[in-house]
């Protein structure tokens, strides 16, 4: 080789150092900002699920006969981490450019302790979503199985918790936990989305909730539906429109169905059949289903004729 290996690795590291000195590329991030650290934020979801169901998922620590000081130690130690990273989240919204950082301390702090104030409602959602799963889901061997394996409820609950993030106007980290969650599960349900209680996702893999979805109380939504937008062609313009639908109360949308569209609604009492796809809105107490496709069955034959090839070809795409 005319040259060496020690000479090839430095060609190749200065062409890299030299390609983070393009001042027009965002992610050239070369200054001494501290950013969020998303690995913290991911395993403050991890100390979440020890306030939101003590005992479950007990430390060596955990002892019944002292919760109360456990919880207390416990949920010091997240308000102090999370602080911080609603604080450096904070800097980031374009009104706080230039503001002083000791009110967006103070700030970052109300929103820290609003959020804390939170949890019990949160956990008395999460009971009606344990009660959902376990009453629509014979294979449930009991309750304890749900909370620590179904994937359902567990992008659920940490929805529930970046939700209540999200709507106290807290960028960035809600979306690190959902997406967390999503990575996790396959379930990606938007900080955004609202979601009533009593809410069951069976199976889940592949179930996208977007941003503005909203959902009212008793739904279930089995895997691979979406609840999406017609389109996005409109960019960054259709910020804060509703764009994704609003499923009333006792709603059941099968795996598979795709419900599109910020002026969709689907009534209450409603059922959406697997593989539908749906962008107007349904009257409560509709049935919407595809009809039967029709089912060939035929010998197989060594020898298939280009006509019949054809017709096998076809038909896979009916």
């Amino acid at each position: 080789m005319a040259e060496g290996f020690e000479q090839l690795e430095t060609r190749s590291i200065h062409g890299i150092l030299a390609h983070y000195k393009k001042e027009d590329f965002f992610i050239n991030k070369t200054d001494d900002e501290v950013e969020i650290d998303v690995g913290l934020v991911q395993s403050l979801i991890d100390k979440f699920f020890r306030i939101l169901f003590p005992g479950f998922f007990r430390e060596r620590e955990y002892k019944a006969a002292n919760l109360e000081n456990y919880i207390s130690v416990l949920c010091r130690e997240v308000m102090l981490a999370l602080n911080k990273q609603v604080f450096l989240a904070l800097k980031k919204l374009p009104e706080n450019s230039g503001k002083d950082e000791s009110s967006l301390r103070e700030r970052a702090l109300l929103i820290v302790h609003e959020f804390f104030d939170r949890i019990p409602r949160v956990r008395e959602y999460l009971e009606s979503d344990l009660e959902a799963a376990f009453d629509g889901d014979p294979a449930a061997f009991d309750k304890t199985e749900i909370i620590l394996s179904y994937p359902g409820f567990y992008a659920i609950a940490v929805n529930r918790l970046a939700h209540e993030l999200f709507v106290l106007g807290v960028p960035l980290v809600p979306r690190i936990m959902t997406e967390w969650a999503h990575s996790k599960t396959g379930i990606d349900i938007h900080p955004g989305a609202t979601l009533g209680k009593y809410f069951f996702i069976d199976h889940g893999t592949g179930i996208v909730i977007g941003e503005t979805t909203v959902i009212g109380e008793r739904v279930k939504v089995y895997q691979g539906v979406t609840l999406g937008a017609l389109s996005t062609n409109g960019g960054q313009k259709l910020k804060s429109v509703k764009r994704h639908p609003t499923i009333e109360d006792n709603v059941t949308i099968y795996s598979g169905a795709s419900i599109l569209g910020g002026d969709t609604v689907i009534g209450k009492d409603s059922v959406i059949g697997g593989n539908t796809f749906v962008t107007k809105s349904v009257a409560p107490q509709t049935v919407v289903s595809i009809k039967n496709q029709e089912l060939k069955f035929k010998p197989a034959a060594k020898n298939v004729s280009p006509e019949e090839e054809a017709e096998l070809q076809r038909a896979m795409w009916i």
